[in-house]
């Protein structure tokens, strides 16, 4: 409990109002445990509620043990900080009586003193298969509930467990180094607070706090991929490979980010200083990417592409594409989703296609 709440101080420390004085933290602890209990804070010495107009934080909740072991740190710590912490729980009509847990969440938000507390129904489509349909429609949700009510930050209870479930994934799909990088800690309006904490730890925190989660038997469901890698995958490395493996790939992940966000820093400096407008497009300069090595070159193309159009390209395209830099024997353009790319008066041209 003490580590979860103290991975929340800190996911909080810079949304916390510069003025807020130990009296005003002080106060707001005392406000937010009468919130719980029902009593008058006033009457007791609380203080004034004024830290009730500090900025909002939102705990997408879904009743499971994570959710809620990180509804109640954020309950405990918002106040502390100056905040206000809320709820939103998506109701995804999945299976019966969803309506019944969404209800019941709620209810545990409010018993932990949570306010606002939502609670969304959604529509899921079919697009990309249940996971990804579940998600898109997830977070769709969460998102517009934090842009309603203004929220400074969403949180999200994704574990470390998770994480290591995520980049197992990525590297199935051969998704590239973004694979690696996994999920974020801190993604603007999204924070994730607990990516260093085990899952099994969110359960005994909630055992420990009288607490009770609700078991989602979608998690134990073989036919979703994650599920999968939960059950089977991870345990087998851990039985061949040694204990330890869920947190190596975290910290694979958290390295991979850092590398990651460097490049894309190199990738912001390089492109003002070698990229041009271009008809119905933009241009590079040839001799510019040549002079680079590839990693930083495919980066560079696929940056562009996608900032400019849009598109997300394969690996196999920004290949395609690079050869026109390295592999140049007078090419005709080529075509990639709503755009071509072409060598032209040493700049590599990519066009709109009408």
């Amino acid at each position: 409990m003490a580590d979860i709440r103290r991975a929340v101080r800190e996911s909080l420390a810079g949304l916390a109002p510069a003025a807020a004085s130990p009296t005003t933290a002080r106060n707001a602890g005392v406000l937010a445990a009468d919130a719980r209990t029902g009593g008058d804070a006033d009457a007791a010495g609380g203080g004034s509620p004024a830290f009730l107009a500090g900025p909002l934080v939102l705990v997408a909740l879904s009743g499971g043990a994570d959710s809620l072991a990180l509804a109640a740190a954020a309950a405990f710590e918002a106040p502390r900080a100056g905040l206000r912490a809320g709820a939103v729980i998506v109701d995804h009509g999945l299976q019966a009586g969803s309506d019944a847990v969404a209800a019941r969440a709620a209810d545990q938000a409010r018993a932990l003193g949570l306010d606002p507390v939502l609670v969304r129904r959604v529509q899921v489509g079919a697009t990309g298969g249940p996971e990804a349909a579940a998600r898109e429609a997830r977070y769709a949700a969460l998102t517009a509930a934090a842009t309603e009510l203004d929220a400074a930050a969403l949180l999200l209870a994704h574990t470390l467990d998770d994480q290591a479930e995520t980049v197992l994934l990525g590297l199935a799909r051969g998704s590239g180094g973004g694979s690696l990088q996994g999920m974020s800690p801190d993604a603007g309006l999204l924070k994730r607070p607990l990516l260093g904490i085990r899952r099994a730890a969110t359960r005994q925190a909630c055992a420990d706090q009288g607490l009770e989660p609700w078991d989602d038997p979608h998690n134990l469901d073989p036919s979703y991929a994650r599920v999968r890698v939960r059950e089977r995958v991870l345990p087998v490395l851990e039985a061949e490979l040694g204990p330890g493996i869920a947190e190596a790939l975290a910290r694979t992940a958290e390295q991979s980010r850092e590398d990651g966000e460097a490049f894309q820093q190199q990738i912001e400096e390089f492109i003002e200083d070698v990229c041009e407008p271009a008809e119905a497009g933009i241009a590079v300069s040839v001799a510019a990417l040549a002079a680079n090595p590839s990693a930083l070159r495919q980066r560079v193309i696929r940056y562009v592409v996608g900032a400019e159009f849009g598109v997300s390209l394969s690996r196999a395209q920004t290949l395609e594409v690079a050869r026109l830099v390295t592999d140049w024997h007078g090419q005709d353009a080529i075509h990639l989703p709503g755009l071509t790319a072409r060598r032209e008066a040493g700049l590599l041209v990519f066009a709109a296609v009408e």
